[in-house]
């Protein structure tokens, strides 16, 4: 996955938006499209963000804006993988490959970040 610079479980929609290069709006609208981008909230009630929510984000801009595909093409394509679609055949073979270790690495990865910027808080 893509390296963001910030190393945290959970972020804003204005993070997000600033990571991807896309209007909150946009995000807004596209958790209404399709079924697989729902980000959680906080007490608050305000979106909160994974990097699987990232990465999917990151995968239907790819679909929309360079591949050309409608929002109901690219919905096709999302829902036959059953999970975040990649035209990368080699990202796709590793993932495939290494499917169980690396999201226990990955989330290990978030735990510690976690308990990094817990520590700094305390």
């Amino acid at each position: 996955m893509k390296d963001f610079g910030l190393k945290k479980l959970y972020y804003s929609i204005s993070e997000v938006s600033k990571l991807t290069g896309l209007e909150q709006y946009i995000l807004r609208y596209w958790e209404t499209e399709f079924d697989q981008l729902k980000p959680g909230k906080n007490r608050a009630g305000n979106r909160i963000y994974t990097n699987k929510d990232i990465k999917l984000i990151l995968q239907i801009k790819k679909l929309l804006r360079e591949e050309k595909y409608t929002i109901e093409g690219a919905k096709k394509i999302l829902n036959s993988t059953g999970e975040v679609f990649s035209t990368d055949k080699k990202e796709q073979e590793e993932a495939e490959q290494n499917k169980e270790p690396r999201s226990l690495k990955t989330d290990l990865e978030e735990i510690r970040s976690f308990l990094i910027e817990l520590k700094s808080l305390l």
